[in-house]
Formats: C-alpha cells, sequence, structure tokens
C-alpha cells in the first residue's frame, strides 16, 4: 500500500506488518542521469519489495533530500545537515509508530546517507517505540556491489530498466569521458577528498556505459529479494528479548 495513493479509511483498516520509508537525495548524478536519482530508486525497491513481500507493507512518501553536501558544487544539489535529516527520518518513523505500525525499514538510495541512517535507526529502536533498520539497496546486490560509483555502471543500468525515458542516451559517453575511476582520493587508507568536484570532472564515478537496461533488470529483482528478506526478519524478531530493557 501506498500510504500517499489512500484514504485514511484504508489505511486505518490495513493489518500492516511492516513500513518502508524510502530516503534518498536530490544531487548531480552526471550531466546523463537526473537528480532525482538517489529518490527514484529507493522509492522502486520499496514499492517492488511491498508488492512482492507475502504480507501488507506499506510505503511511506520517500524523502527525497539527504545529506548530499559533498555534491555542492553542482548545481541543482540540495542538502540538508545530518542532524536535521536524523530528525526527519525519525519523526517521521514515530508518526508511522503512533498508528502502531512499529516495524520499520528505511530503504536508502543514497551513500552519503549511510551513517546517519545507522545512527539514527539505533536511536529509534533504543529509544521509541519503534524498531527500525536501514537498507541500502546497492549494498544488498551481490558481486555488483563493488561496482558501485556514482552514476556510473550501477545507477545508470537500474535506470535504463526502470525510468529508460530519464536517461540522457545523448550524454553518456560525455560522462564516461569526464568520470573518474573511484571515489576519492586515497593515501594511507585515508581520503583526502571531501567533495566529489575535488576528483571528478563532471561528478561521474565509473563507467555509465557499462550498465545496460538488462542488467538493471537483474538489480533491481536481486534488491527486491534481499529487501523482502529483510522484513521476514525484521517482523519475526523479538525485539523484547533483550535483557534488562
Amino acid at each position: 500500500m501506498r500510504l500517499a495513493d489512500a484514504t485514511w479509511t484504508e489505511a486505518d483498516a490495513a493489518a500492516v506488518d511492516v513500513a518502508l520509508l524510502p530516503v534518498g537525495s536530490t544531487e548531480q548524478h552526471g550531466p546523463h542521469a537526473p537528480l532525482g536519482t538517489d529518490a527514484l530508486a529507493a522509492e522502486t525497491v520499496a514499492e517492488a519489495a511491498a508488492d512482492a513481500y507475502d504480507g501488507e507493507a506499506v510505503v511511506a512518501p520517500t524523502v527525497s533530500v539527504g545529506v548530499s553536501e559533498e555534491h555542492r558544487q553542482f548545481t541543482g544539489t540540495l542538502w540538508v545537515s545530518p542532524d536535521t535529516f536524523r530528525a526527519y527520518v525519525r519523526e517521521t518513523v514515530q508518526s508511522l509508530a503512533h498508528h502502531g505500525w512499529t516495524d520499520v525499514v528505511v530503504v536508502n538510495g543514497h551513500g552519503g546517507n549511510v551513517p546517519a541512517l545507522g545512527e539514527v535507526c539505533a536511536t529509534i529502536s533504543r529509544h521509541d517505540d519503534a524498531y527500525a533498520v536501514p537498507f541500502t539497496w546497492f549494498d544488498a546486490v551481490g558481486e555488483h556491489s563493488s561496482e558501485m560509483g556514482h552514476a556510473g555502471p550501477l545507477e545508470t543500468a537500474f535506470l535504463r530498466h526502470t525510468d529508460p525515458d530519464l536517461v540522457r542516451e545523448d550524454r553518456v559517453e560525455a560522462a564516461r569521458d569526464g568520470a573518474s575511476e573511484r571515489w576519492g582520493e586515497w593515501v594511507s587508507g585515508t581520503n583526502l577528498a571531501h567533495d566529489s568536484a575535488e576528483f571528478s570532472e563532471n561528478g561521474v564515478v565509473g563507467d555509465p556505459a557499462e550498465g545496460d537496461a538488462e542488467r538493471g533488470e537483474e538489480l533491481l529483482l536481486l534488491a527486491t529479494e534481499a529487501l523482502c528478506n529483510l522484513i521476514d526478519a525484521v517482523v519475526a524478531r523479538e525485539t523484547d528479548r533483550l535483557p534488562h530493557r
């Protein structure tokens, strides 16, 4: 059930097992992919899992601005501070829990959100009347995960499968030419670069030409299966079993 499409009476009548909260970003994805790539991917994976899940899942509206200051030099990128992001996610989950939807998976499409999401989900689970865990789709696609850059083969493949009209195919070659091979500038295990503009001419990391629609279909299937497995584990988990809680 997409919460934004439902009436309150339909939401009230639903026997919801789990709530899915997609979170992404509005940030540069090179000259060939839209600013909303991460939010679109998170929402797509969440909705696919809700459809595939053997139970009732409610998909909350997508949080489409995230922790993206690392892309600030590229026009159109929006960002909030980690504190603001954590607070927004936490209060949204508290709203879901108010209606009895206390098991929540935060479905993430943006790497910059990962540290804040880990922190806020732990805080929610420890201190609020809810249990929340983060799920980042591109970390759950098996061997493909190692090729995750930025607007590179994985994200381009995903979009070519789910939203092909949004990929500017005439700009893929230019995106490829200006791309970096690796995220960051590494010395002694430390990334010296804070912003993507420091190491990528056009914001792209990886070769977007290597991501075709067939691969995108596989990525969506893998992410959906992984999320469904996680939902099963979250719903089955006994969160009151910890001693001295």
